[in-house]
């Protein structure tokens, strides 16, 4: 019976010895990591930076202290900041520390995508609009004085894009607007701030297409017959997205002038408004017989 128990003795004492000694040969290290290579750890920042430990604490990148396979140099403020052992012996000394105030904007885009360049929302953030225009990333996020929680904003929407895009409010106190004002929708709806392929820092919808269809759905097709313009030109070619004072956000508050901006004999891939048509009518409008004007499935013109 001694020697039928000893295999399964020894397999038990195996185990302990490639398993739990390394576990908590692993866990020791942790602890001690910070003291290496001029890493002191987030609880050394805590006595002289009480208020930006607080607020870090209750932010997702406190989740960096767990994080046991960068090492310290992706745990806590030194994740962001660097080694701070030198800034502990000499408080008055900050020139090893990157300090994001005092940092290019270049410098502190780059700070901030060595751990976010993976994100899907920061693909296109290298060649966007805002950092070609020397916008970093703590123009709009704060590490440690964010008012809005989510994404560590350093205002909500739309109030933080309107400290830039001023030309953009009143349009959307327009009679007939998007209700962005009121909360239904936000900019980063439509824009990525951090990029895109298309212009404006346009999203596209799920099936890679305008980024209205991910509303408007009814509008998105495919249809047997297209209205071009909603394939060549986007919805902007007769709407304006933020806010219009015609009815549907048209550009025009006569909807037949809109339709023969395209519709006239001199624009050559456009059929020319008929000649039985009566342009001086008042009250007509051509979407009143071309009612499905976005595409139909069973009229050429539009009609139904």
């Amino acid at each position: 019976m001694i020697f039928r128990k000893a295999p399964a003795l020894t397999i038990l004492v195996s185990f302990f010895w490639f398993c739990i000694v390394p576990v908590q040969a692993q866990q020791s290290a942790a602890t001690q990591a910070p003291t290496a290579a001029g890493y002191v750890g987030a609880e050394a920042c805590k006595d002289c930076h009480a208020s930006e430990y607080e607020s870090w604490s209750k932010s997702r990148h406190w989740a960096t202290s767990n994080n046991t396979r960068g090492g310290p140099a992706k745990q806590g403020c030194e994740a962001c900041h660097g080694p701070g052992a030198e800034h502990v012996a000499n408080p008055g000394d900050t020139s090893k520390l990157f300090l994001f105030t005092k940092a290019t904007p270049k410098a502190v885009n780059a700070q901030c995508l060595a751990c976010h360049a993976s994100g899907t929302q920061q693909r296109h953030v290298i060649n966007s609009l805002h950092s070609r225009n020397d916008i970093s990333c703590t123009s709009c996020h704060s590490a440690h004085h964010s008012e809005a929680r989510q994404f560590l904003l350093v205002k909500t929407q739309p109030e933080l894009c309107y400290t830039c895009h001023q030309q953009q409010r009143p349009q959307f106190s327009m009679p007939f607007r998007h209700r962005v004002n009121e909360g239904l929708i936000q900019c980063s709806d439509c824009h990525n701030p951090h990029g895109t392929e298309r212009s404006h820092q346009l999203r596209t919808s799920v099936t890679e297409d305008q980024v209205c269809f991910n509303c408007h759905v009814d509008k998105r097709g495919p249809f047997v017959y297209e209205h071009e313009p909603v394939r060549t030109e986007g919805c902007e070619s007769c709407h304006m997205p933020h806010g219009s004072p015609n009815v549907h956000l048209l550009k025009m508050s006569n909807v037949n002038l809109l339709c023969l901006s395209c519709h006239t004999t001199s624009f050559a891939n456009a059929p020319g408004a008929p000649s039985f048509h009566n342009q001086a009518a008042q009250y007509q409008a051509c979407t009143l017989c071309h009612t499905q004007i976005h595409g139909s499935n069973s009229s050429f013109v539009f009609f139904k």
